[in-house]
């Protein structure tokens, strides 16, 4: 009798097993449908919000075909494949495109190069540009910036200039390297531009965290000291202009080189691509003359101020770029 029981007791516990493990099946099932439907509007959004197109995954629009490429691309990776650009999806898509990025420049390019924000791609009307995964390109190290990989679109509000007290962008970057600190641009001599890190990342070039979080900058090649002429001229560079009785922060300064026009016509050219990819105002600090400031400015570093500055406008200790008369170029562009 005990025996009876028994076996009638293992068919109920087997039978309910099977109900349940039916009921997890269906429920299974539901789930996957339902995330069916909301896949496209998922990755909709993951897009809008992160910064990245179908074209990333070889596709054009949002549907069946793209959650079938994520979830190809992801198999190949060894994640979940889910067919959802979710955060680390995102992070590792983005890294590898960042590990080689003029493999991603449009093919018909409306101007001869482009400069990159967020992994996407932004004309700028200037013929020497070199991105950091090009032959020739310099790239800052890791750990040398605020890496926002994977993150929202940063906001920027604010492009630093600086001088770089270096006889070439590439004696810069080294210096820079030495130092653990980074910048977005560099501009050469000959006004080269290269960019040497997303501008998605937050460069530590203003010597602010504050600042730094928020701006985009450059270094412009320039030894600043008369001495170096010799050695501009000798390598082919010509001789520097000079500047003289600039003031800055009420001091004034001794005689020292200006940068050549081409490096300045290189720097407009940025300028004008940076309003156009991350939306900085065509604006300086100005006096109460309405020329531009020679001073630090506390709305530049605190306050909500857009636009284009010199380093001195956000440091007390900096004096770059005395001379460099923001409002008159901003005016001619």
């Amino acid at each position: 009798m005990l025996g009876v029981i028994q076996s009638i007791w293992c068919w109920i516990i087997t039978f309910l097993d099977y109900l349940l493990d039916t009921k997890q099946v269906i429920q299974v099932n539901q789930e996957e449908e339902e995330m069916g439907i909301d896949k496209n509007f998922y990755n909709e959004s993951s897009a809008k919000n992160l910064g990245w197109d179908p074209s990333w995954f070889g596709q054009k629009y949002f549907d069946e075909q793209l959650i079938r490429a994520i979830k190809k691309w992801q198999k190949a990776r060894g994640l979940s494949a889910d067919g959802l650009c979710g955060p680390a999806t995102y992070r590792r898509i983005w890294t590898e495109r960042q590990a080689d990025i003029d493999d991603y420049k449009p093919i018909e390019c409306q101007y001869s190069n482009y400069i990159v924000y967020n992994g996407e791609f932004h004309p700028i009307e200037w013929d020497k540009v070199v991105l950091w995964s090009e032959r020739g390109g310099m790239q800052a190290k890791k750990g040398s910036y605020y890496d926002y990989t994977g993150r929202p679109k940063r906001g920027i509000r604010l492009f630093v200039n600086h001088w770089d007290v270096c006889l070439s962008s590439h004696a810069c970057q080294s210096v820079l390297d030495k130092r653990g600190i980074s910048v977005h641009f560099l501009i050469d001599n000959d006004g080269t531009i290269y960019q040497t890190l997303d501008m998605q990342h937050g460069a530590w070039h203003a010597g602010s965290e504050r600042v730094n979080r928020a701006s985009v900058g450059v270094e412009i090649s320039n030894a600043y000291y008369p001495k170096y002429q010799d050695w501009y001229k000798r390598n082919g560079f010509g001789e520097r202009p000079i500047v003289s009785g600039a003031r800055v922060h009420g001091e004034l300064l001794d005689d020292f080189t200006d940068f050549y026009p081409k490096q300045i016509e290189a720097l407009k050219a940025l300028w004008k691509a940076i309003n156009g990819s991350a939306g900085v105002k065509m604006e300086t600090l100005t006096n109460q003359f309405g020329n531009t400031s020679k001073g630090y400015e506390q709305e530049a570093k605190y306050g909500k101020f857009s636009g284009f500055v010199s380093h001195y406008h956000v440091s007390k200790n900096k004096i770059d770029c005395a001379g460099l008369d923001i409002k008159k170029l901003l005016d001619e562009m």
